[in-house]
């Protein structure tokens, strides 16, 4: 019985130093991406048409897709630049009126690094 327990405890032993020298952390892969929003539907004055386009809500829409564009598993890690906001006249008789979009947003997305998450421990 004593030899038993023993031999339990050794492949006990064994197996949880071999998968406690297996990383847990998962790895991931950056890349650096700087694309333009969408200028928005509505005319309006620039003070507002450029207040809409920085919108938090319209970078974060925008940078999602940005990262997602990559492939499947592409998440976006923080936004570095926000770029500039370019506007337009809508149209030639009423020249107050603008659509704003940003340019150059520069966006860091992540994706976890094939083969550091699986299945096997130890096996990379």
């Amino acid at each position: 019985m004593k030899f038993k327990i023993t031999g339990i405890m050794v492949v006990m032993i064994a197996l949880s130093t071999g998968y406690s020298n297996s990383s847990t952390a998962a790895e991931y892969i950056y890349r650096d991406l700087m694309a333009n929003t969408l200028a928005s539907p509505g005319c309006a004055t620039e003070t507002a048409a450029s207040a809409n386009a920085a919108k938090p809500y319209n970078l974060n829409k925008y940078s999602k897709k940005f990262c997602q564009s990559q492939g499947y598993g592409w998440h976006v890690e923080n936004i570095k630049d926000l770029g500039n906001v370019v506007c337009k006249s809508c149209n030639a008789k009423n020249s107050d009126q603008k659509q704003c979009h940003l340019e150059d947003v520069v966006v860091t997305c992540k994706r976890i690094k094939p083969g550091s998450v699986g299945m096997l421990p130890g096996k990379g």
